[in-house]
């Protein structure tokens, strides 16, 4: 198994020759990066990084990871928070110039493990039910869920419906949104990115009442950060957490890498901070995720 301090630059293999579906393991290898350049100095940096993947999640698992900080003398810690997520807080007194964070992780995918499980409460749940502000629903998107899920009851069969629903009411265009544009906002332009396509389709879990969440990660092949939906359904006496892509109109497989899961893009942004000074701050970001090794 690849160490992560040493896996920068791995070749990658060529996923779309894989059958990654029928593969026992498939080693999967996340390299992503934010720049930071201020024109002048700054203090009293405060940031917030969402990019380790979880311990587990599902059938997924992470084996190494290394976050490298470059730039300015930062303090750091990694916890976890309520949802699983592992997040990292940041800290420095003073930036110069620039700061910049490298993550690299190994997670491996390890056949038989199935989906997330979650408690049997989470389907009750209010933090999985109501709307945030993102994702509050107005008329429209009240009449869009009643269509799309007219005569349909089970919970799978609803999320499918929503789903498709979802991907046919928008065009994929970038630049139009910003992370702060509503699901109904982006339904009523008709265009947006994957994580308004995920807001939406929350937003129509939420008039249903379907309990689901928003999953920020990564889709094997896609240039960027990738979102989509997970909507938690019955399992004997628990429950599972069932991925749902309506960008792409389609169930997510091991071609998608879970990095977080939350209500909405606020709560797991990958990165987000604040600092003082009169500075002006330019974020650049680079991200390299693929497939480096698969066993039958």
């Amino acid at each position: 198994m690849l160490n992560a301090r040493s896996a920068v630059g791995a070749r990658l293999l060529d996923h779309a020759g894989l059958d990654l579906e029928t593969a026992d393991r498939v080693v999967y290898l996340v390299e992503q990066s934010f720049r930071y350049d201020y024109d002048a100095p700054v203090s009293a940096l405060r940031h917030r990084l969402i990019v380790v993947p979880p311990r587990q999640h599902g059938d997924v698992h992470r084996r190494s990871h290394h976050l490298a900080i470059t730039g300015a003398d930062v303090r750091h810690r990694a916890g976890t928070d309520g949802r699983g997520n592992t997040v990292v807080r940041l800290h420095a007194d003073e930036v110069e110039r620039s700061v910049e964070f490298r993550l690299c992780a190994v997670v491996e995918r390890v056949r038989g493990f199935g989906l997330p499980t979650l408690p049997a409460a989470a389907l009750h749940s209010p933090h999985w039910l109501r709307p945030t502000r993102l994702t509050a629903p107005d008329d429209a998107l009240r009449a869009m869920a009643h269509d799309a899920v007219h005569g349909v009851i089970r919970p799978l069969d609803v999320a499918e419906r929503l789903c498709a629903a979802t991907h046919d009411a928008m065009t994929y265009q970038f630049g139009i949104t910003t992370v702060r544009t509503t699901a109904a906002e982006a339904l009523a332009e008709g265009r947006g990115v994957c994580q308004d396509y995920a807001h939406i389709m929350l937003a129509l879990c939420h008039v249903v009442g379907l309990p689901a969440r928003y999953v920020s990660g990564h889709l094997l092949g896609q240039g960027g950060t990738h979102a989509w939906v997970e909507v938690i359904v019955p399992a004997g006496d628990a429950a599972v957490a069932v991925p749902f892509d309506p960008c792409n109109g389609r169930t997510a497989d091991s071609r998608y890498v879970t990095v977080a899961t939350g209500r909405d893009y606020a709560d797991v942004a990958p990165t987000s901070g604040s600092y003082q000074g009169q500075a002006r701050g330019r974020l650049t970001s680079s991200r390299r995720v693929g497939v480096v090794s698969v066993a039958a």
